[in-house]
């Protein structure tokens, strides 16, 4: 099993910058897919981010889109989500996932972490 921890979130302003970080034990997020997602409350949880194992292709939801930048360490075995520009409307909880999956996806994640808060105040 990949065990997976969040960390970074918390409160800040409406225009703030927020980076969370996902760390993971071993090596298990070399040649592994990861991905960010959302939950607000009485919300389905909602793709954010992903990016490839190699950090070479990401993808972004349009919500999102030039405001969060996804990218990843291996040899730190962390990925990161550098979020700015931040909205009330940004705030959720945070889950950092993992997939085995060759393709980049916005939905086949098999390995979750337990998320982390980010709330923006107006």
């Amino acid at each position: 099993q990949v065990q997976l921890v969040e960390s970074g979130g918390g409160l800040v302003q409406a225009g703030g910058s927020l980076r969370l970080s996902c760390a993971a034990s071993g090596r298990t997020l070399y040649s592994v897919n990861m991905g960010w997602f959302r939950q607000a409350p009485g919300k389905e949880r909602e793709f954010v981010a992903a990016i490839s194992w190699s950090g070479g292709s990401t993808d972004y939801a349009d919500s999102v889109k030039g405001r969060f930048t996804i990218s990843r360490d291996n040899a730190k075995n962390t990925v990161f989500l550098q979020m700015n520009a931040l909205k009330p409307e940004d705030t959720a909880v945070y889950y950092c996932a993992a997939s085995t999956e060759v393709v980049l996806s916005r939905y086949a994640y098999r390995y979750w972490g337990q998320g982390t808060q980010v709330t923006v105040s107006s």
